[in-house]
């Protein structure tokens, strides 16, 4: 199951995002879920969110691995959001 999860993060937390981005790229190396993945940007080309694809068994995984991720432990996140997403191109 693909499951699309869209966090934007809090506003000024920049810092937060680049001192734990060593951590999130090692969580996502070391769980093997994710298909595709890479920041958002803001009008002047900050990261300011995330989107990532999971394929995991089901909406409980994407939710567990979600709570997980060290951006979400830093506190990075204003929201995310988790959605069933079906690739039809590329």
């Amino acid at each position: 199951m693909l499951i699309a999860l869209i966090a934007k993060d809090k506003p000024g937390a920049l810092q937060t995002r680049l001192d734990n981005r060593g951590d999130h790229l090692a969580y996502i190396e070391k769980t093997g879920v994710v298909a595709q993945a890479g920041p958002l940007l803001d009008d002047a080309g900050n990261m300011c969110g995330s989107l990532v694809i999971l394929d995991v068994a089901d909406m409980a995984e994407a939710e567990e691995w979600a709570a997980n991720d060290p951006y979400a432990k830093a506190g990075l996140f204003q929201s995310v959001d988790l959605t069933a997403w079906k690739k039809v191109i590329g």
